[in-house]
């Protein structure tokens, strides 16, 4: 059963289109990948799903629902330069916080801890998603066993993912590492069931990298979770996924698993380069990243 499905999306700035007609499914307990040189469009396509983009047109489903729709509107309506143009109909744009409260979490390509708290209340402070206390009942501290609960759920969560001993430490102050983990950890407190990381390996060294490939394995099966993962690393993508998407210029150009993906012809040239006279993609506007990749 997919667990989240991307619908024909296409994402459009202007005339630039950043992502042209995606479509790509995870499995409940997958890990999949999404690769492919800089400026593939591989960001762009997270931010759709997480509600930080509305896309130009397409439909993302999340275990079986429709959580996000759109079709060309407004001045898009003449600028659409991608396909399916009259497929979809309706309109669905929740904000990032509703679609994290449906289960879907995400890191960032670039950390995003808060600096000035410590790593205990960066997990703590991601939790309160899930409170239902309101202003009154905060003030009144008539939510004290909520709060209670919710700091022995971060105690334990930092027990689980090795991060107890530093929990009274400024998260600025930690290793790359455990910063990147602790990332890791504030997403996991949401409870979610997808989890998308944004270039985990992102500036680690092998040792690193071979450590956060064992931590996303038991993550994946200790809370039950479905991954998908943006990587350059290909070591630890090919050695994880258990099936890999492939964008260049905003499309997809590949599928399949790890042994499949090493082999085609197209992915090879998408990385190594080749001649314009002979690329498929010559036509195609540049992709544009939210992020620098």
């Amino acid at each position: 059963m997919n667990i989240l499905k991307m619908e024909n999306i296409t994402m459009q700035f202007g005339g630039v289109v950043a992502v042209d007609n995606l479509s790509l499914e995870v499995n409940e307990g997958e890990i999949v990948s999404l690769i492919g040189p800089n400026g593939a469009g591989k960001t762009t396509a997270f931010n759709v799903v997480t509600g930080v983009y509305a896309p130009t047109n397409g439909a993302v489903w999340f275990n079986g629902n429709k959580i996000v729709e759109n079709h060309p509107r407004r001045k898009m309506k003449k600028l659409y330069a991608g396909k399916d143009k009259t497929v979809f109909n309706g309109h669905l744009e929740p904000t990032p916080d509703k679609i994290t409260k449906l289960g879907i979490a995400r890191t960032f390509q670039n950390i995003r801890l808060w600096k000035s708290q410590t790593v205990f209340d960066n997990v703590l402070i991601a939790k309160h998603l899930r409170r239902t206390s309101n202003v009154f009942s905060a003030t009144f501290r008539l939510n004290w066993k909520e709060e209670k609960k919710q700091r022995e759920e971060t105690a334990e969560l930092l027990k689980i993912l090795g991060l107890y001993d530093v929990k009274d430490e400024l998260c600025t102050s930690l290793p790359y590492g455990l910063q990147r983990r602790l990332e890791i950890a504030r997403a996991l407190a949401t409870n979610p069931t997808l989890l998308l990381l944004d270039e985990p390996a992102a500036g680690m060294n092998p040792q690193e990298t071979a450590e956060l490939t064992d931590f996303i394995r038991r993550i994946r099966t200790d809370f039950h979770l479905s991954v998908f993962m943006i990587e350059h690393h290909m070591d630890l993508v090919m050695d994880i996924s258990d099936r890999i998407y492939v964008l260049n210029f905003g499309a997809l150009i590949a599928q399949g698993t790890p042994d499949e993906i090493q082999n085609n012809p197209d992915v090879i040239a998408a990385y190594l380069g080749e001649s314009e006279e002979d690329s498929d993609y010559s036509d195609k506007p540049y992709a544009v990243e939210e992020e620098a990749e």
